[in-house]
Formats: C-alpha cells, sequence, structure tokens
C-alpha cells in the first residue's frame, strides 16, 4: 500500500464518518441492534453531546493521524493509533466512573438503611439517599429512574425490576432486586432497613476484596506492561547496531508489514493478559 493510498483510504473514512454521524442514532428495535459501540462507555463518561459530535471528533483524530502517518516512518501504525485511541480513552474514563459509582452506591444503601431505621418508608428513604449522593450521577440513576416511574402511578417493586434491567452493574441489579423482593414481600420499615443494611455490607465486602485483588495482581500488571515495552527496546537497540536490520525495517515490508504486526501483537498480548487479570475480580 503507497502513501497516496493511505492517505486516500483515511480521508475516505473521515468522510464516511461525517456522512453517517447524524444517522448512527435510532429508536426501536434497531437501536438495540445497531447501537454505537461507544454509546454506553458515552453515558458513563457523561458526554453529554450528540453522539455526532463524538464522530466529528474521531474523524478529526483519524485525519491528524493520516497527516502524521504520511509524515512519519509507519503510516499504518498512525493511522491505527488515531482511529483507537478515542475509544480508549473514553472506555477508560467510563471504567473509572463505574469504579466509583460502585462506591458511591455502598454509601446510598447505608443512608438509605439510616432512613429506613428512622421510621421513613422506602421512596422517602431512597429520596433522601439520592439527594445525599448528587455527587454521583451514575450511582444515582437506577434508583431516579425507578422513583420517577413510581411517581408516574407504578408499584415501586415493579419500578425497582424495570430500572434492574438497564443496570450494567450486577451489583447494583443485585440491591434492586432484593428491595424489590423486599417490598412485594410487606416488611416493615425496620426490617426493610436490615435487609437494605445486608446488601450495603455485601457490596462492601465486594469492593474490599476487588481491592485485595487489585492490589495483589498490581506487580504482575506492571510486569505485562514491562514485558512488552522490553520488546520494542531490544528492536530499537538491535535497528540502530545492525545495519541490516534497520534496512529491513526501514523497506516496505518493514514498514508497512513488519512493524505493524508487531505493534498489534504487542497490544494484542497487553489487552489478553489486561483482561484475565480483570476476569478474577468478577
Amino acid at each position: 500500500m503507497s502513501l497516496a493510498a493511505t492517505g486516500a483510504l483515511a480521508a475516505a473514512l473521515a468522510v464516511s464518518c461525517i456522512v453517517f454521524a447524524p444517522f448512527a442514532r435510532r429508536t426501536g428495535r434497531s437501536a438495540s441492534r445497531f447501537a454505537h459501540p461507544d454509546r454506553r462507555a458515552l453515558d458513563d463518561a457523561n458526554w453529554r453531546r450528540p453522539i455526532w459530535h463524538w464522530e466529528l471528533l474521531r474523524a478529526g483524530c483519524i485525519g491528524g493521524g493520516a497527516i502524521v502517518g504520511l509524515l512519519g516512518p509507519v503510516p499504518l501504525v498512525a493511522f491505527a493509533a488515531a482511529a483507537v485511541a478515542p475509544s480508549l480513552v473514553v472506555r477508560s474514563r467510563a471504567g473509572a466512573a463505574r469504579r466509583r459509582a460502585r462506591l458511591a452506591t455502598a454509601r446510598l444503601l447505608r443512608a438509605t438503611e439510616a432512613a429506613l431505621r428512622s421510621g421513613a418508608s422506602l421512596p422517602e428513604a431512597l429520596r433522601r439517599a439520592c439527594g445525599a449522593t448528587t455527587g454521583d450521577r451514575l450511582a444515582c440513576l437506577p434508583f431516579v429512574d425507578a422513583l420517577r416511574a413510581f411517581d408516574l402511578g407504578a408499584s415501586l417493586d415493579a419500578a425497582l425490576r424495570e430500572s434492574m434491567r438497564g443496570a450494567r452493574d450486577a451489583r447494583v441489579r443485585m440491591a434492586l432486586e432484593t428491595m424489590a423482593m423486599g417490598l412485594a414481600s410487606r416488611l416493615s420499615y425496620d426490617r426493610a432497613g436490615i435487609l437494605v443494611g445486608a446488601v450495603a455490607d455485601r457490596l462492601a465486602f465486594e469492593e474490599r476484596l476487588d481491592e485485595e485483588i487489585r492490589a495483589r495482581t498490581a506487580g504482575l500488571r506492571s510486569q505485562v506492561t514491562l514485558l512488552a515495552l522490553v520488546v520494542p527496546a531490544i528492536a530499537a537497540y538491535l535497528a540502530f547496531t545492525v545495519p541490516s536490520l534497520a534496512a529491513t525495517l526501514a523497506s516496505p515490508i518493514g514498514r508497512f508489514v513488519l512493524i505493524p504486526v508487531a505493534m498489534a501483537l504487542e497490544a494484542i498480548g497487553v489487552i489478553a493478559s489486561r483482561r484475565a487479570i480483570d476476569g478474577v475480580d468478577r
């Protein structure tokens, strides 16, 4: 692939993103089937603008990567990095927001338990708890949706179960289902407070367990990253010391085949190892 072909491909992709961005958001069944791949991450990261603004930003990154690739020695690598960098950034921010939401959910349940023990009803207790933890939108969102449906005439247990279907964290779904079961069983305020407190204890225990796992695997994650950086460092050292290797890497087969494939394998290895470690948390 020549440099002109690479630039033409980047320009065509950027133009297609701009043209099809207004049609990215659909309603009905097609929205769930053809949803934007970054829609959930954008919602969790509190992206307030339309989706076509995001696609315009991505097209700008792709265009910049294409320009850098045309001026640099490895155009395909620069183009691929510019294409995936926005998604990586927003998914990282969304993951951090979800971790903060898990901590805020435990505090919300503690506040709900305290309000129930003081004699408040469950809807009023949830309202007070959501008002006390307004700093975390993602943690309050499923409970606020359930309260909104309750205000519109639905029963609170049905509203909690309906909100449970849209919750993305398994722990939040467990909390919503437990409160719905307590409402369906017609528990008193004191017993409902004990039930919510048990759920909060479970969430706090799982959070401590996750922190312990992350602390024990921190060294392993660092080793994976260092091992991934050792190979490019050795390749750069050999390219400076061995002229034949430097000539091979500077040739078209090195720029368009060897270096992109090596970097793709490095990225796949890092992602696979990270997922194997993160799978322990689940």
